[in-house]
Order: C-alpha cells, then sequence, then structure tokens
C-alpha cells in the first residue's frame, strides 16, 4: 500500500454527513492496540500550508516509510479546514515515527501523532483544527484509557517548539480536564 494512504474525515458541519469520530475507530485493519497506546503528541506541520500527503511526501524523502503521524488535522490550506485525515500508521495500528531524539523510541513505539498542518510559532491555529484536536482527543483518551496528562505537546519530550508557541496549551488543557 502507498505509504500516504488513509482515510479523510470531512470537517463538521451542519450541512455534511460526515462520519463520526468513532469512524476512526470502527476503520483500523488490526485489533485496536488498546495496550500499545499509552500517550498522546501533537505537533506541528511547521509550514503554513499542506495536507497528510505533502506530510507524507517530505516523511518519505527523509527515509522515513511514509506518514509519520497517525493523523493529520487540516486548515484548509492543501487540505480541508478540520478535515481528519487517519494515518496508514493507525488503520494498520503501527507504531509511529514522529519523535526525535532519547525518547524517541518508547514514544513512536507507544504514541499517537497527531500533526496540526501550520506553524504555530507564526500564526494561531484555526477554531476548526482545534475543535477537531478536542474531538479526537476525548475520543482517543476515552477509547484507550490514556489519561489527559498523558497528552503531551512534541516540545515537551524533544528540542523543538512543536506545536509552536502559539499553540493555546492552556485552553487544551482546561478541555481534558473537564472531559475526563
Amino acid at each position: 500500500p502507498a505509504y500516504g494512504s488513509g482515510i479523510a474525515l470531512a470537517a463538521a458541519t451542519p450541512t455534511t454527513d460526515a462520519p463520526s469520530i468513532g469512524a476512526i475507530f470502527e476503520r483500523v485493519d488490526a485489533p485496536l492496540a488498546n495496550d500499545r497506546w499509552q500517550r498522546i503528541v501533537i505537533h506541528h506541520s511547521g509550514a503554513p500550508f499542506g495536507s497528510a500527503d505533502t506530510i507524507a511526501a517530505e516523511h518519505t524523502s527523509r527515509g522515513l516509510q511514509g506518514l509519520g503521524y497517525h493523523f493529520v488535522i487540516g486548515n484548509g490550506q492543501g487540505s480541508d479546514d478540520g478535515e481528519l485525515f487517519v494515518g496508514r500508521r493507525w488503520i494498520e495500528q503501527l507504531p509511529g515515527a514522529h519523535v526525535a531524539g532519547p525518547q524517541a523510541p518508547w514514544n513512536n513505539q507507544h504514541a499517537i501523532g497527531i500533526c496540526l498542518v501550520g506553524d504555530g510559532d507564526r500564526r494561531s491555529f484555526t477554531p476548526a483544527q482545534l475543535a477537531r484536536l478536542s474531538e479526537l482527543l476525548s475520543a482517543l483518551c476515552a477509547e484507550l484509557n490514556i489519561p489527559e496528562e498523558q497528552v503531551v505537546l512534541h516540545r515537551d519530550l524533544a528540542p523543538t517548539s512543536s506545536p509552536g508557541r502559539m499553540f493555546p496549551e492552556a485552553a487544551l488543557r482546561a478541555r481534558l480536564a473537564s472531559v475526563q
């Protein structure tokens, strides 16, 4: 299969019959690896535009086997605003390739990688992206029993600013606390 292969869930709008977030658990080709997934890492793409395909091409050019993230959330610049791309690594329940540095081996084996298209050091993420991120995090944490303190930012694990200084961490933490 193509390394960028996966499924895209359209952004939720009142006029679409987009699949619900539960589709991420229904459309896996392997048994859900509940015991594997212990953490979620949030990243940004570092570019103002892009899609799962463009990120997968970049990752492949760096020697990875396609898209290193499990999920990508579009910003309207190369993919629809709030569109959730479910990558092959999630569909096949494979380890990620999204954390670098000394903690990379454990995190790539046990952490789900979510990438927001955009550069959080230069521009805020869209309301649709943040809404989709909250929806995705709530679903993953509930289904996989991942505690809120195990939802981390890439910068917590590696020498990077990702997902950027404009990422609304306090609002995310408040949202996670309110649903758990």
